[in-house]
Protein backbone atom coordinates (compact mmCIF):
# COMPACT_ATOMS: atom_id res chain seq x y z
CA UNK A 1 0.00 0.00 0.00
CA UNK A 2 1.23 3.24 -1.16
CA UNK A 3 0.37 6.73 0.46
CA UNK A 4 -0.38 9.81 -0.69
CA UNK A 5 2.18 11.57 -3.25
CA UNK A 6 4.02 14.74 -2.15
CA UNK A 7 2.07 18.27 -2.64
CA UNK A 8 2.47 21.99 -2.00
CA UNK A 9 -0.35 24.61 -2.05
CA UNK A 10 -0.18 28.00 -1.52
CA UNK A 11 -3.39 29.46 0.47
CA UNK A 12 -4.60 32.75 -1.10
CA UNK A 13 -8.38 32.79 -0.83
CA UNK A 14 -10.45 33.68 2.18
CA UNK A 15 -13.92 34.44 0.80
CA UNK A 16 -15.47 31.91 2.38
CA UNK A 17 -14.15 32.26 5.22
CA UNK A 18 -14.59 35.59 5.69
CA UNK A 19 -18.40 35.49 4.89
CA UNK A 20 -18.37 32.75 7.89
CA UNK A 21 -16.26 34.70 10.32
CA UNK A 22 -19.08 37.58 9.58
CA UNK A 23 -22.36 35.26 9.72
CA UNK A 24 -21.13 34.03 13.46
CA UNK A 25 -20.07 37.18 14.51
CA UNK A 26 -23.54 38.59 13.41
CA UNK A 27 -25.20 36.02 15.12
CA UNK A 28 -23.70 36.13 18.40
CA UNK A 29 -24.08 39.90 18.13
CA UNK A 30 -28.03 39.21 17.63
CA UNK A 31 -28.09 36.66 20.62
CA UNK A 32 -26.58 39.29 22.94
CA UNK A 33 -28.77 41.77 22.02
CA UNK A 34 -32.09 40.42 21.81
CA UNK A 35 -30.89 38.77 25.37
CA UNK A 36 -30.20 42.35 26.29
CA UNK A 37 -33.29 44.19 24.90
CA UNK A 38 -35.61 40.83 26.46
CA UNK A 39 -34.25 42.09 29.88
CA UNK A 40 -35.87 43.99 32.39
CA UNK A 41 -35.57 47.88 32.75
CA UNK A 42 -34.40 47.33 35.82
CA UNK A 43 -31.58 45.12 35.04
CA UNK A 44 -28.61 45.16 36.78
CA UNK A 45 -25.84 46.86 35.35
CA UNK A 46 -23.07 44.27 35.98
CA UNK A 47 -24.90 42.18 33.88
CA UNK A 48 -25.42 44.88 31.34
CA UNK A 49 -21.66 45.01 31.24
CA UNK A 50 -20.73 41.35 30.86
CA UNK A 51 -23.42 41.15 27.83
CA UNK A 52 -21.17 44.59 26.56
CA UNK A 53 -17.99 42.47 27.46
CA UNK A 54 -19.20 39.82 25.54
CA UNK A 55 -20.00 41.46 22.72
CA UNK A 56 -16.63 42.98 22.64
CA UNK A 57 -14.71 39.68 23.25
CA UNK A 58 -16.71 38.60 20.17
CA UNK A 59 -16.21 41.45 17.57
CA UNK A 60 -12.27 40.88 18.93
CA UNK A 61 -12.08 36.76 17.96
CA UNK A 62 -13.78 37.90 14.95
CA UNK A 63 -10.94 40.38 14.11
CA UNK A 64 -8.81 38.17 14.56
CA UNK A 65 -9.78 35.25 13.05
CA UNK A 66 -10.63 37.73 9.75
CA UNK A 67 -7.46 38.17 8.26
CA UNK A 68 -5.53 35.37 7.06
CA UNK A 69 -2.43 35.72 6.29
CA UNK A 70 -1.24 33.99 3.20
CA UNK A 71 0.39 30.36 3.76
CA UNK A 72 2.48 27.40 1.68
CA UNK A 73 1.55 24.42 2.72
CA UNK A 74 3.59 21.38 1.77
CA UNK A 75 3.67 17.41 2.23
CA UNK A 76 6.72 15.57 1.41
CA UNK A 77 5.62 12.15 1.97
CA UNK A 78 6.49 11.97 5.51
CA UNK A 79 5.63 15.88 7.45
CA UNK A 80 3.76 18.85 6.78
CA UNK A 81 5.54 21.76 6.75
CA UNK A 82 3.88 25.67 6.65
CA UNK A 83 5.65 28.48 5.61
CA UNK A 84 4.58 32.34 5.17
CA UNK A 85 3.59 32.39 1.25
CA UNK A 86 6.08 35.58 1.13
CA UNK A 87 8.88 33.89 3.10
CA UNK A 88 9.44 30.26 1.86
CA UNK A 89 12.64 30.26 3.95
CA UNK A 90 10.71 30.58 7.30
CA UNK A 91 9.21 26.69 6.76
CA UNK A 92 8.32 25.22 10.30
CA UNK A 93 7.46 20.95 10.18
CA UNK A 94 4.78 20.16 12.40
CA UNK A 95 1.70 18.06 12.23
CA UNK A 96 -1.93 19.05 10.18
CA UNK A 97 -5.11 18.26 11.67
CA UNK A 98 -8.54 18.30 9.77
CA UNK A 99 -11.00 20.06 11.78
CA UNK A 100 -13.82 20.87 9.64
CA UNK A 101 -13.93 19.33 6.23
CA UNK A 102 -16.78 20.40 3.25
CA UNK A 103 -15.32 18.98 0.57
CA UNK A 104 -14.40 21.95 -0.91
CA UNK A 105 -13.68 23.56 2.41
CA UNK A 106 -11.19 22.48 4.67
CA UNK A 107 -10.89 24.58 8.11
CA UNK A 108 -7.59 23.09 9.35
CA UNK A 109 -5.31 22.82 12.65
CA UNK A 110 -0.96 23.22 12.36
CA UNK A 111 0.72 21.66 15.02
CA UNK A 112 4.32 22.86 14.44
CA UNK A 113 6.87 20.45 15.94
CA UNK A 114 8.51 20.97 19.39
CA UNK A 115 11.39 22.30 18.21
CA UNK A 116 10.20 24.57 15.67
CA UNK A 117 9.69 27.67 17.62
CA UNK A 118 7.81 29.67 19.24
CA UNK A 119 4.39 29.84 17.50
CA UNK A 120 2.01 27.74 18.78
CA UNK A 121 -1.09 26.05 16.80
CA UNK A 122 -2.72 27.84 13.68
CA UNK A 123 -6.30 27.16 12.20
CA UNK A 124 -5.95 27.25 8.66
CA UNK A 125 -8.84 27.83 6.25
CA UNK A 126 -8.48 26.21 2.75
CA UNK A 127 -10.76 26.52 0.08
CA UNK A 128 -11.29 24.59 -3.28
CA UNK A 129 -11.42 27.75 -5.37
CA UNK A 130 -8.21 28.56 -7.29
CA UNK A 131 -7.11 25.02 -6.61
CA UNK A 132 -8.73 22.89 -8.48
CA UNK A 133 -5.74 21.47 -9.82
CA UNK A 134 -4.13 19.98 -7.16
CA UNK A 135 -7.09 19.80 -4.75
CA UNK A 136 -7.49 16.14 -4.83
CA UNK A 137 -4.08 15.26 -4.35
CA UNK A 138 -4.08 17.99 -1.22
CA UNK A 139 -6.69 16.35 0.59
CA UNK A 140 -5.76 12.83 -0.15
CA UNK A 141 -2.64 13.64 1.89
CA UNK A 142 -4.63 15.63 4.30
CA UNK A 143 -6.77 12.65 5.32
CA UNK A 144 -3.70 9.84 4.40
CA UNK A 145 -1.64 8.93 8.08
CA UNK A 146 1.20 9.85 8.44
CA UNK A 147 4.27 7.29 7.72
CA UNK A 148 6.55 6.16 11.12
CA UNK A 149 10.04 6.67 9.41
CA UNK A 150 11.15 4.65 6.33
CA UNK A 151 10.67 6.19 3.09
CA UNK A 152 8.72 8.28 1.65
CA UNK A 153 5.04 7.53 1.21
CA UNK A 154 5.33 8.54 -2.52
CA UNK A 155 7.96 5.91 -2.75
CA UNK A 156 7.46 1.91 -2.63
CA UNK A 157 8.04 0.12 0.15
CA UNK A 158 10.11 -2.86 0.16
CA UNK A 159 8.93 -5.94 1.99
Amino acid sequence: MHGSPSCTITDTRFAAWRVAVAVVLLAALASLLAWLLGSPLGADARVQAAVAAAALVSVGLAASLWRQPRVRLRWDGLAWAMAPAADLGAERPGRLEVAIDLGSFLLLRFLPAAGAGRVGARWIPVGRAGLEREWHAFRCAVHSPVPHGGAAASEPRRP
